[in-house]
């Protein structure tokens, strides 16, 4: 994974605090490009495992159709109510598509860990749901940046 920012390297996260954060937010944005190039942005939830962001997407979704065409994505994980709060990443690269279309459960050894990830952060649960309607994909990151303003001098 390239970190890419070279301004504001006092601002970025560590390795380990940049693990956590994607470890415990739950909600990200993905922004795809449409057939006719507008950019399109739309939010899901996420698991990471460390080393890849998983997406959990419906699969007759406009993003889910885009990134059939064009697996290009970038994804922005924030936090922060004020200035001196926030915090967040950008992750780029190409998507994969990863187990059944749609996943209605099937064996998939790949899936163990995201979709046990997955189920605990945002169902509470230790098993994922399926409901046939959803597919994985996997985002190992080309670029990374990040921000912290937590580590800004107080003004």
């Amino acid at each position: 994974m390239a970190v890419t920012q070279r301004r504001g390297r006092k601002i970025m996260m560590t390795p380990g605090e940049l693990d956590e954060f994607l470890t415990t937010e739950r909600t990200c944005r993905v922004a795809t490009v449409s057939k006719d190039g507008a950019p399109h942005v739309s939010a899901l939830w996420f698991a990471w495992d460390g080393t890849s962001l998983w997406l959990y997407s419906v699969v007759r979704s406009k993003r889910w159709a885009e990134l059939r065409r064009d697996p290009r994505v970038a994804v922005v994980i924030d936090s922060g109510e004020q200035y001196g709060e926030l915090r967040g990443v950008e992750l780029s690269g190409t998507v994969e598509f990863v187990g059944e279309i749609p996943r209605v459960g099937d064996l998939c050894a790949e899936l163990d860990v995201p979709e046990t990830l997955f189920a605990r952060k945002n169902f509470g649960l230790a098993e994922m749901p399926h409901d046939g309607r959803h597919a994985w994909m996997r985002l190992t990151p080309e670029a990374v940046a990040s921000w912290d303003f937590r580590k800004l001098p107080l003004l």
